[in-house]
């Protein structure tokens, strides 16, 4: 094991879209843990469009960072140092880690890592937080039904690939939004949408979902909002569930655009619209993730990861969020040497 341990920190706040001159690339010493805490070498890092919330200095669900503060987020990773009786060197786990090679976290903060079930990038996708997302925030407040139809906004990402799948898991229909014809045929020839939208293409959104959903929309999953948003709205059929998960099309907003007022639509629907934060549901991520897990090894429920390679490259893999780049969810390996 090296003595050098790299680190991503926030080297400026961004003013509009974040850039590569708000990170820098530091040289620290690897940490040693304490009592009950764990070495954990990288293997892989999440990156995250909540992350672009915390770049900005005003409180919200995520604490914001500050300027020269090393960046956080999922990881999956190899214990090398155990300083607590509940994991052994050579142990995979995942956490909540650092942008860089090696963290110090605490034994009670992280889960086992199975790579019998799936590969351990899964864990920070479809087996990790987004997965937990897509279960709770569909079943729990979208509340889908055998015969509705369900809506789902960045519908090939982390969290919207899953919420697809547990619809139709529940007999719902399925329609996506999504930015590729790559993306709408995974969704449609693997995933089981019964229909998808690139939106990239698509210049009348209200007309696309006419036809892919003639008879209007009982559940949306709202990863996205913008104009998508306004136009799910005008389809919404009568006591609507409207899960708000995301909004990455203003995140780098400066100020947000009002667009069309959408309350009036949704008086005459009576819909509810909910906002989605999955740590509400701490005490139950037990339950979802052996669900999860019993369906991604049964093959009921498929994942993707789009692998960026390198620790130097994580801010470009986290910028390529909002320029879309990733087929389910994104993340980056961290290789020990040149050779792995």
């Amino acid at each position: 094991m090296t003595n050098t341990n790299r680190e991503w920190l926030l080297a400026e706040r961004p003013d509009g879209e974040p850039d590569v001159d708000c990170f820098e690339l530091r040289e620290t010493n690897v940490p040693d843990p304490a009592p009950d805490e764990l070495l954990v070498r990288t293997r892989y890092l999440s990156v995250d469009p909540y992350m672009r919330g915390r770049m900005r200095d005003v409180e919200s669900y995520a604490e914001p960072w500050d300027v020269g503060d090393t960046l956080k987020g999922g990881i999956v990773g190899e214990v090398v140092e155990s300083a607590s009786d509940a994991y052994d060197a050579g142990d995979l786990v995942t956490g909540e880690g650092r942008w860089a090679d090696y963290a110090t976290l605490d034994a009670d903060d992280v889960a086992p890592v199975d790579p019998a079930v799936a590969d351990p990038e899964a864990y920070l996708g479809v087996l990790g937080m987004p997965g937990r997302t897509a279960y709770f925030g569909l079943l729990e407040v979208g509340e889908p039904k055998p015969g509705d139809t369900v809506v789902v906004s960045g519908a090939a990402g982390a969290v919207g690939s899953v919420v697809g799948q547990i619809a139709t898991r529940n007999g719902c229909r399925v329609i996506g939004f999504a930015g590729s014809d790559e993306k709408t045929a995974w969704l449609t020839d693997e995933l089981g949408f019964d229909a998808a939208i690139n939106y990239k293409r698509t210049d009348d959104y209200r007309a696309a979902l006419d036809e892919a959903a003639p008879g209007g929309v009982d559940v949306y999953f709202d990863n996205v909002g913008g104009p998508i948003t306004d136009a799910v709205f005008t389809t919404l059929n009568l006591d609507a569930r409207v899960a708000v998960c995301g909004q990455i099309a203003h995140y780098n907003d400066e100020e947000i655009p009002t667009g069309p007022r959408k309350l009036p639509q949704i008086i005459p629907v009576r819909a509810r619209v909910e906002g989605l934060l999955v740590g509400d549901f701490a005490t139950r991520f037990g339950e979802a993730s052996e669900r999860l897990t019993e369906w991604v090894a049964s093959g009921d429920l498929e994942h993707r990861e789009t692998v960026v390679e390198g620790l130097e490259n994580a801010p470009d893999a986290f910028l390529g969020l909002f320029s879309g780049d990733n087929i389910g969810k994104q993340v980056v390996r961290v290789p020990s040497s040149m050779n792995e």
